[in-house]
């Protein structure tokens, strides 16, 4: 892949400049599609203000988007199995990244939310749950109210994950907020409190 600047907008194959090709009016102009792991990364690398940085993206249920005009990426996303163990096996999926271009238009987010959660409900009808991580540090949670999803728990910083597994520092030492969507009635439960503990425990430190 080709980048030109940092703001970039990503074509398929290649990297354009914003300026360099046509701006969506509206969110409906844009197309949702799949698209591979990597290109996913490099935009989340470009274009989220927090969290630029993923480590191990794959899962059994790893699947990623982008939101494209005219051959131009405004959007990612990056969806995986949850990173805490007692949430594997659940029937939940995590959306570990949300990145937007400075220059996609208004309702982007809610549009792909919508998009997305449809594919993902065909594609992995085993999904029961979709969960998410709002940084309160900078943003207000807005786009996940505006898609009919509901606030699961809120935690405080905890600086740290489990000891038992070495971890990098935080990139955002926020309070964060887990936000919830069902999108099935078939539920698997964590299996006990005391893992359900852990998981919030262990999630912060991501």
């Amino acid at each position: 892949m080709n980048n030109c600047g940092d703001s970039v907008v990503v074509a398929q194959p290649l990297f354009q400049v914003e300026g360099q090709g046509s701006i969506p009016m509206s969110s409906l102009q844009l197309h949702i599609q799949e698209i591979p792991v990597e290109e996913a990364v490099s935009m989340n690398e470009l274009w989220h203000s927090r969290l630029p940085v993923i480590t191990n993206p794959y899962s059994a249920h790893t699947i990623c988007f982008g939101a494209v005009y005219k051959n131009c990426f405004f959007a990612s996303a990056i969806w995986t199995d949850p990173i805490a163990r007692s949430y594997n096996g659940t029937g939940r999926l995590e959306l570990r990244r949300f990145a937007i271009a400075n220059s996609a238009p208004k309702q982007t987010a809610s549009r792909m939310l919508s998009i997305m959660t449809k594919i993902i409900r065909k594609k992995f009808p085993e999904i029961w749950m979709l969960i998410s991580y709002q940084d309160t540090a900078v943003h207000k949670g807005t786009i996940y109210k505006a898609s009919g999803w509901e606030v699961g728990g809120q935690k405080k910083n905890i600086k740290s994950g489990w000891n038992s597994r070495k971890r990098n520092d935080m990139q955002s030492s926020a309070d964060k907020i887990r936000w919830e969507k069902k999108i099935s009635s078939c539920q698997v439960a964590v299996s006990s409190k005391k893992e359900q503990i852990e998981y919030e425990q262990y999630e912060l430190a991501l």
